[in-house]
């Protein structure tokens, strides 16, 4: 397979014509042009109404051949899969940035972190970090056990 010198695979700048992005993915120009007009992978376009690839685009490409020839995955299936892997990535994003806002909130009110563990009383308390439970107090009991005779 042809290798892209001097571009990484998640490259988007647009620069390679539709023949030369045919031949650095290893299918025919057509193909392209056909999994461009189902949404598979979608070039930008020059004013004229050229399509120009990106890296990212023909590892994009590589990746549908992949599925579709050695997997079996119908061309519907792998753009669901694509949709999903996109949806995935921004679900991804915003629990980053809420993440973050939690810190942020976290910050402002002075609580860090918090911890929980179980009280002497057997109820939940919450602790911060480094922060033991207090120990039982009032009276300590001690139970003695003895086992029955058998007669």
């Amino acid at each position: 397979m042809a290798r892209i010198s001097g571009l990484s695979g998640d490259d988007h700048t647009p620069v390679f014509v539709i023949s030369v992005a045919a031949d650095l993915a290893g299918m025919h120009a057509q193909t392209l042009r056909q999994y461009d007009r189902i949404g598979l992978v979608t070039p930008s376009r020059t004013r004229g109404g050229g399509r120009r690839y990106s890296a990212a685009d023909v590892t994009r490409l590589r990746e549908v051949q992949r599925l579709s020839q050695e997997e079996g995955v119908s061309l519907g299936a792998i753009s669901r899969i694509f949709a999903l892997e996109t949806q995935v990535e921004a679900l991804r994003a915003r629990v980053a940035e809420l993440d973050d806002e939690l810190d942020t909130a976290r910050e402002a009110l002075g609580q860090g972190r918090r911890f929980f563990a179980v009280g002497s009383q057997g109820d939940i308390v919450a602790l911060r970090h480094g922060q033991r439970p207090r120990p039982r107090t009032g009276g300590q009991a001690l139970v003695v056990w003895e086992p029955r005779s058998r007669g």
